[in-house]
């Protein structure tokens, strides 16, 4: 594991834990792509995808990663939750920059049941993050 991904693994680890928005969106990097389900396009800029994280601990009950996978800057990191009554299942995909910041996320969540009611309970606040001008 390079240093960059065994410091930026104990960090990440704590904010999720945490909840802490301030510090996870201190190791976004500016120019961050993110793939998130259910959208097709890509994310773009440390803003919106901060402000789409945030929503989304609050919103997967009893997060938690379960195993993960490192290779230099690229990391896999599994994790299991809840949102209502469904549990849910997914995988982080996360490039790393030199700098220990991410610079690619990807996400990936089953079922799609859950996925479905994810996105029924973030649609709403990104759309009014958008409408304030946000992003």
């Amino acid at each position: 594991m390079s240093v960059n991904a065994e410091a930026f693994l104990a960090a990440w680890n704590e904010i999720i834990e945490s909840h802490d928005t301030v510090r996870m969106a201190a190791v976004l990097a500016e120019d961050i792509s993110m793939g998130a389900p259910p959208y097709w396009n890509r994310i773009e800029g440390k803003p919106v995808v901060a402000h789409l994280l945030g929503i989304i601990i609050e919103t997967i009950e009893d997060f938690t990663y379960h195993r993960q996978w490192v290779a230099g800057g690229e990391l896999a990191l599994e994790f299991r939750g809840h949102v209502g009554d469904c549990e849910l299942q997914g995988i982080d995909l996360i490039t790393l920059s030199d700098n220990g910041l991410i610079k690619r996320l990807d996400v990936m969540i089953r079922p799609e049941s859950a996925l479905v009611i994810l996105r029924e309970r973030v649609a709403p606040r990104m759309a009014e993050f958008f409408a304030a001008g946000g992003g």
